[in-house]
């Protein structure tokens, strides 16, 4: 892969990331407060399940 194809898979995920907070901010707040009260386990699994579905989907359209 090149650095550009990284670059724009940066600029994608920054887009997705900042619709929340320029949209709906006080529901993205409550969100991510909400987020910070869960015990670390779940939260790691959230990672761990999130990085699947991404790796997954990096494989299947890289092929």
């Amino acid at each position: 892969m090149s650095i550009q194809t990284w670059l724009i898979a940066l600029g994608m995920v920054l887009v997705l990331e900042g619709i929340g907070p320029m949209m709906l901010p006080k529901q993205w707040r409550s969100m991510v407060t909400e987020m910070s009260r869960q015990p670390d386990h779940l939260l790691r699994r959230l990672g761990g399940v999130l990085v699947t579905i991404g790796g997954v989907i990096l494989y299947i359209f890289s092929r």
